[in-house]
């Protein structure tokens, strides 16, 4: 028995009515599409951390998830894991014809190539907008990234980045003169959303930059507390700023050294 034909045998038997585990039984797509999500990024962080025996967990962990989903859609009578394979097998090669069929390179770029036999796809399922399927489950910076893409792609975009800087200005003095709490949400919104627009405009990838900017944050937040020994919450508001001076300055002298 394969490895594969083994992790689907375990997910079977955890299912079955009769001996299998009550916890695993009970479960439904919803109740599990958390987890799923879950894995996704625990994956993500062992690669950003560069741990290999993570990383092989963690796509395990993620492989149980497909595996659990695959399940529960075979015993409902819609689909199983292999059809879920062919169907990835079918994409794959119709999405690089240059590698599986006889189209050439041409003058299009792989992304190109890729967002074009996306594009075929989802007109093929009926889509009537540029924004039809981007996921609603996205993480919404990611969404708000991928939403500005697709209307970039035709044509709704500025054409430098001082069109998006000057828009987020705007944004931020409309924030600042909102009068209600539903005001200052939705102004609050159309900020942030400005913001990945600049961002993006800049060709940063706005996950990418806000992630690095959490990681710096809480790397100079560690050191300031370091820095207090053990009495930050003690100090004032202007001796917090020292220390992060302080941790600011010596991140820059190790640069520099």
């Amino acid at each position: 028995m394969t490895p594969l034909a083994r992790l689907l045998t375990i997910m079977a038997t955890l299912r079955d009515p009769a001996r299998g585990c009550d916890w695993d039984k009970a479960q439904t797509f919803a109740t599990i599409a958390p987890y799923t999500i879950e894995e996704a990024y625990e994956v993500a962080d062992a690669i950003a951390r560069d741990d290999m025996s993570a990383l092989r967990e963690e796509l395990g962990d993620l492989l149980l998830q497909v595996v659990f989903h695959c399940r529960i859609a075979e015993e409902s009578g819609d689909f199983a894991f292999a059809d879920v394979a062919a169907a990835i097998a079918d994409k794959m090669e119709a999405r690089h014809p240059h590698i599986f069929g006889d189209q050439d390179h041409g003058d299009h770029s792989r992304e190109e190539r890729w967002e074009r036999a996306k594009e075929a796809e989802r007109t093929a399922k009926g889509a009537t907008s540029a924004l039809d399927g981007v996921a609603m489950a996205l993480p919404a910076l990611m969404r708000a990234e991928k939403l500005q893409k697709r209307a970039a792609r035709v044509g709704f975009d500025w054409p430098d980045t001082a069109g998006p800087a000057e828009k987020l200005a705007e944004e931020a003095e409309e924030l600042a003169a909102a009068g209600t709490d539903a005001e200052r949400l939705e102004e609050a919104g159309d900020l942030l959303f400005s913001a990945v627009n600049v961002v993006r405009s800049h060709g940063i990838a706005p996950e990418d930059a806000l992630r690095a900017a959490n990681a710096k944050f809480e790397r100079r937040f560690r050191a300031m507390e370091a820095l207090a020994g053990g009495g930050f919450a003690r100090l004032s508001l202007v001796e917090q700023e020292a220390l992060w001076q302080r941790v600011k300055a010596a991140e820059r002298a190790a640069k520099a050294g």
